[in-house]
């Protein structure tokens, strides 16, 4: 499918939600919460948007980089870039009400199976969207990855268990969710986890546990410590606590600290495989990608999906040629320029 088509398509049916702005900046939708906005003020969406946006590529073009290689590994799986679709919850509440949670989570699922990557899917104050999750990697035979809210750590471990039968690649935490209000008006409640509690949920699967929501070195070096298999280095899109950092200000310090001890995922206002490329010079392994994702769902389902993950595939690929960069275990920091302490 055509981006443009698919932007128009999901423009007209977000119904306002989103207004698929020219530059994806968070000030449309400052603050809608529910919806597409940041938290309070939005600061924490924009500044993510805006530091992202100051970091520039280092354009080199003598070199033998002609034909970029974009396919890495992880989890024992060989991924056509390093891009995962991050986990969204909530269509009928926060994008408009288009598609319905099984739906979206289909979409996303099996789209980003087409695009030879995997999804990650969510969890929320309604159970059952965590099921309609599962579902959709039970259907993909287990291409996918299921995050779980920071909820107390037997219902964590009930979930994890569901994940294994749906034969899901790796589970995680998304941690950053502990002051998630509505999960507690909806009798769900989501707290700190400590370090003890960390470990039994470690300790109580054999898949890959990942840790989201890491966003200072000490906290790194924790999750190295305890066992987990991944990070992601992310202030849950600006969505739960204004005037944080940006994940890009952080991830060089947190990739000094534990580069080569375990995997580190990135995200944070990812709109173009520039951004990708700018994660991965700035220390991560692998990057999640949210908006984009949900434009093509909701503009063309998985075939949208798949063709804006092709399509950031093909803007990194660029990026590649125009950094000398032959494959993603090349792009460094030498490659990227920035005008602010990080």
């Amino acid at each position: 499918m055509d981006i443009k088509e698919i932007r128009s398509l999901a423009k007209d049916r977000m119904k306002g939600v989103c207004n698929l702005c020219s530059e994806c900046n968070g000030i449309y939708c400052s603050g809608q919460v529910p919806g597409m906005g940041g938290t309070g003020s939005g600061r924490a969406m924009k500044r993510s948007y805006e530091k992202i946006s100051q970091v520039k590529l280092n354009l080199k073009t003598i070199h033998e980089a002609k034909k970029p290689e974009t396919n890495i590994m992880i989890f024992n799986q060989n991924l056509s870039l390093p891009l995962i679709s991050a986990p969204v919850t909530g269509s009928e509440i926060n994008m408009g009400g288009y598609l319905s949670e099984a739906d979206y989570c289909k979409a996303v699922v099996s789209g980003s199976k087409m695009a030879d990557t995997f999804a990650m899917i969510g969890d929320s104050g309604n159970p059952q969207f965590y099921i309609d999750g599962l579902n959709a990697i039970t259907e993909e035979n287990g291409c996918g990855i299921a995050i779980i809210k920071p909820r107390e750590n037997n219902k964590i471990i009930e979930n994890i268990k569901k994940a294994e039968i749906a034969n899901a690649l790796a589970v995680g935490v998304d941690i950053d969710g502990a002051g998630l209000v509505t999960m507690a008006l909806l009798g769900q409640p989501v707290g700190p986890k400590s370090k003890a509690e960390l470990k039994e949920i470690i300790s109580s699967t054999n898949l890959p546990v990942i840790l989201k929501g890491i966003m200072t070195v000490e906290e790194a070096l924790l999750a190295v410590e305890i066992g987990a298999k991944a990070i992601v280095v992310s202030n849950h899109g600006g969505r739960i606590l204004d005037d944080t950092l940006a994940p890009i200000e952080v991830l060089p310090e947190i990739a000094k600290a534990v580069k080569g001890k375990i995997t580190i995922m990135a995200d944070g206002s990812v709109r173009s495989g520039r951004d990708i490329f700018k994660y991965i010079a700035a220390g991560a392994d692998i990057v999640l990608c949210a908006r984009p994702i949900i434009w093509g769902a909701i503009g063309g389902g998985s075939e949208g999906v798949a063709s804006y993950i092709n399509h950031l595939k093909n803007e990194l690929i660029q990026a590649m040629i125009l950094t000398g960069a032959n494959n993603i275990g090349e792009i460094n920091s030498d490659m990227i320029s920035y005008n602010f302490d990080i």
